[in-house]
Formats: structure tokens, sequence, C-alpha cells
């Protein structure tokens, strides 16, 4: 996922263009770069810098640059898909440098047929990457006399694939122009005081503003200082939903921990409780879909429920279809997104397809959505962004309350989307009959005492360093688990994949005589999740094998 971000106002937007880039980070990176249109309001030429590696290069590199005055700009980090990582296929791209620059994030997927098209036109390419063919058909547009929003209309038309798109030219000062083509690359416009920001994620706007909008697929907008105007792919204006998010700024800050991961660990006693009491009341026990009415009415019709994510939102999903299965007593089955989309799945008005999706941008779990929704399926999405693609592809949204999640490795969003799933099959239970009043109580009760159980844990950490150690030099990790446990076995190997950088499965226990066992030696660090419940004296029977 690269990243985007632009400003146009009249602070210095150098510093605020490396800041936002830097509350990027989490996303990944492998080069990163920022083009300034010079002078006040941006009525000069364009200054690009960019560099391979960490942002600190580029930082370095811009704070020796001369750029007179510069209050508009543009910026990004690259994960590298077509070259590999340089300075030179760092974005932002200028092509033949007649006078547009452009940022991008997604694959232009019929971009060799572009770039073919564009080389028998006499445009020489600087860079290996598909985005460029963007800037070159921009260039055409220019000179055919097109104003920078038309041709960007004209161009995005052209793009196979999903895009996100922020592009400047001195022929237009003080103007950014964006657009969206498809369910992937989130571009978020924020609105500030004598000053606008455009972005691919909240993290890099919420800094300077929490009065926002999202562009769907298939809108532009033409963004100055003094605000946007939005249209559609034909030209037509069109209006969209500004609305003030009520997040925490400090929820983007590590505060006094050593990194955002430990802090999000540590958010979430309060993660769950705002979740669980957005969902639920104790007396009377009830569980409320505010964000999801249109549902509620539908849930006593459903048969059958399929739940789809990736990646962590899969595993909380795994959770989910017990939960379901087990209060509302119909078959639910999970799937991952990137591989439902490419199935013939059968799907009708009476199954309820839950998308699980922490950002709610991912393209996959989006496009298996647009699939369900040809299908006349009915829709809920578990999401933790107000305003998502997903929530608006959807019938309806049960949102998350984690607040920003900036580590990589997700967290507080994991445990709250999973409470959010136990909401819904209660809800479920409720209106197929299959839950008393008295049923829901215990279970809502049961709900309620989650978060302060959380905190007592985490007030009472103790980290094994020893055992850490000894991990520390291992290759292999296996996680075991069953029931409930087998998806947070996957998430434990998934996890410590992700920033350990060893290899770890997750595991059914009972599997495990099934091959996993040929590996383990005396020093093979095995992982096993026995807490009380059924199918525990199994457990301690794997553990003992």
């Amino acid at each position: 996922m690269c990243g985007i971000v632009g400003y146009t106002g009249m602070r210095a937007a150098a510093p605020i263009l490396i800041g936002a880039l830097k509350d990027l980070e989490y996303r990944g990176y492998d080069s990163a770069g920022i083009a300034l249109m010079a002078g006040a309001g941006g009525t000069g030429a364009i200054s690009i810098t960019k560099r391979e590696g960490r942002i600190a290069n580029l930082e370095a590199a811009v704070a020796s640059a001369e750029v007179d005055g510069a209050t508009v700009g543009i910026g990004h980090t690259r994960w590298a898909t077509h070259g590999k990582p340089s300075d030179t296929n760092a974005h932002p791209h200028d092509g033949c440098g007649k006078g547009v620059v452009v940022i991008h994030n997604g694959i232009v997927e019929n971009y060799a047929t572009l770039r073919e098209e564009l080389l028998r036109q006499g445009h020489e390419f600087q860079s290996e990457t598909d985005s460029e063919t963007i800037v070159h058909l921009l260039e055409e547009q220019l000179e055919a006399g097109d104003d920078l929003l038309v041709a960007l209309r004209t161009v995005s038309a052209r793009l196979e694939g999903s895009q996100a798109i922020v592009a400047m030219s001195p022929s237009e000062p003080g103007t950014l122009v964006a657009a969206r083509v498809g369910n992937a690359g989130g571009v978020v416009i924020g609105y500030g005081e004598g000053e606008m920001f455009v972005a691919s994620d909240l993290a890099a706007v919420l800094p300077h503003t929490h009065e926002v909008a999202f562009l769907a697929d298939g809108q532009l907008a033409r963004v100055r200082a003094t605000g946007p105007e939005y249209c559609l792919a034909d030209g037509a204006a069109v209006t969209v939903e500004r609305r003030v998010l009520a997040l925490d700024a400090g929820a983007a800050t590590q505060g006094a921990y050593p990194h955002f991961m430990l802090k999000e660990i540590m958010e979430q006693p309060e993660a769950l409780s705002d979740t669980i009491r957005s969902l639920v009341t104790a007396e009377p026990p009830e569980v409320h879909l505010p964000d999801a009415p249109d549902v509620e009415t539908r849930l006593a019709s459903i048969d059958r429920v399929v739940l789809i994510g990736m990646g962590t939102s899969l595993n909380a999903a795994m959770i989910g279809r017990s939960y379901i299965e087990h209060f509302a007593g119909i078959p639910a089955e999970t799937d991952n997104a990137s591989e439902f989309r490419y199935r013939d799945a059968v799907l009708n008005e009476r199954t309820l397809v839950v998308s699980v999706s922490q950002s709610g941008e991912t393209v996959d779990v989006l496009e298996a959505m647009h699939q369900a929704k040809e299908a006349g399926a009915l829709q809920v999405t578990i999401c933790n962004t107000e305003g998502a693609q997903t929530a608006r592809v959807a019938d309806g949204a049960i949102y998350t309350r984690a607040g920003l999640e900036r580590g990589v490795a997700s967290t507080k969003c994991f445990t709250t989307a999973v409470c959010a799933l136990y909401a819904l099959a209660l809800k479920l239970g409720q209106v197929r009959g299959r839950l008393s009043v008295a049923d829901l109580r215990q279970h809502i009760t049961g709900m309620l005492r989650v978060p302060e159980a959380v905190g007592r844990m985490l007030a009472g950490e103790v980290i094994p360093r020893d055992v850490v150690e000894r991990v520390a030099a291992r290759s292999d990790m296996l996680f075991l688990g069953r029931g409930l446990e087998l998806p947070v076995a996957l998430e434990g190997a998934l996890k410590m994949k992700e920033i350990s950088y060893i290899h770890a499965e997750g595991y059914a226990a009972g599997e495990m005589k099934h091959g996993p066992i040929a590996l383990i030696d005396a020093g093979y660090p095995v992982v096993a999740i026995a807490t009380e419940h059924g199918l525990r004296s199994k457990m301690v029977s794997n553990i003992q094998q």
C-alpha cells in the first residue's frame, strides 16, 4: 500500500508533507518523495525530491534543497510493484517534464498497452513504473487544452484496476486534483482553516484536522486552499459528505510507550468498553445495531451466514462463525476474501454476508462485497472507520470503537472486532428465538465484564524474557489451538511473522499428528493455547505429545 499526501494553504508545505509521510510509515515503504510548487500559493515552478530508503533520507535531501516559500505540494511513500526500489522509480513522477506531477496508489493493470502507445507518440519514460503512464497521459490531455481536472477525468477512464491519484501543475497555481477509481486506494480530503489536505489515510490528516470527506469510487476533487469541488467521472457535480470524526488527536501519538503496538495493546480495555457499550445495554438486555437498522429488520429471514476477511480480520471472522452457529443455530462459513471473490459462491437474499475490515478499504474485501451485492445477499460490515467504503457498500455497519490503530500488527482492532461479532451473533440468536431474555442478560453481563478483565491481565503483564531469548534464536515456531483457540493460534502465528520475521504456523492441535509433529525436536518452540473450556483435556494431551 503506497501512501499519498497533499497540502495547499499558506503554511510551509515541506514540513507538513514530511510529517504526514512519517505518520504513514506504518503502511510500509521502500522509497519516498515530495514535489513542491514554489512561491506562496504555488505560483512558481515545481521542484521534486525523492529518495530510496527511509523518510530520513528524503528529509535530509529536502532540507538541503532550495524551494522558495512553497506552500503547495504532494508527497508519497512507495512499495515497489513495477520497477525495483530506487530514486528514479520513487514518486512523484513528472513524465517528460511538461508541467504536471503525479503520485499514485494502485496498479495500472493495462500499463503495458498504454506505455507502448505513449512511446509511439514520442514520450520518453524516466522510470520502470506503471504509475508514470498516468503522467504522460495527463500531458497529452493538457496539451489538447483540458484543464487539470478534466484531464484527470479523461485519463482515469482509461486506467484498468483500482487507483488513487493526486496531481498538480503550475498551470493551476495552488490547486491539487484527486481521483479515486475502483474499490481500492482510499482518498481522504481534510478541511482546515484556509488550508486543505489530501491523503490516502486518516493518520496523515488527523494531526491537522478532524473534518474530512471520503471520495467514493468514480469521484474526483479539485482542491484549493479555500475548499474543494467534487465531481463524477462524467463531470457532473456531486456532493460528498463532510463529517467531523470524534477521534482523539492523542491517539495518533505514541505517548509514553516505546512503540505504537504496545500503546494499542494497553488501550484495549478502553477500546473494548467503548465498542461493547455502543452495542448492548444490560437492563433491559438488548443488542443495538444503530448503524444497521435495515439489517435488523431482515435478520429473522436469514438461513445462512458467510463471513469474509483477510489476515487478522479473517481470524476474527472465524471466531465470529463459531458464535453465530452457537447462538443463532444457522450454518456459517468463513472464507478469505481474495479467494471468495473468484469462487462461484452460492448466495441469495436469505444469505447474510459479514465482511470484516479494520480500514474498510481492503480491495479484495470490497470486490467480494460487490459480488455479494450482485447476488442480492444482505450485507453487514464490521469496521473501525466511519464512512469507509465497506460501510457504503454494505446494507449496514457495526462499528468498532478502537480509535486509530497505527501498529502494523492489529491488536485492539482484532479484539473489538471479535466483540462486535459476538454482539451480532447474540442479535441473530435473539431475533430467531434461540435466546431468551434471561440468556441474553447473562451473555451481555459477561460482555460488560470483559474490559475490566483485560485491564487486570494487562496490569499484571510479565514479559518472560528468558523464553523470549530462547525463541529469538529459532527460525520456526508452531502455534496450536482447538475450537475458539484455533483462530487465536492462527493470529499468534501471524503476529510472530509480522513483527519478528520468525516463520510461524498456526495449526489445529488435533492435526498436529498429521505432519507438524515430524518437525518438532527438543528445542522447537511450540505455543499451546489451553484456556478453561470443553476441549482443554484434549489440548493437554496434545501438549504431552
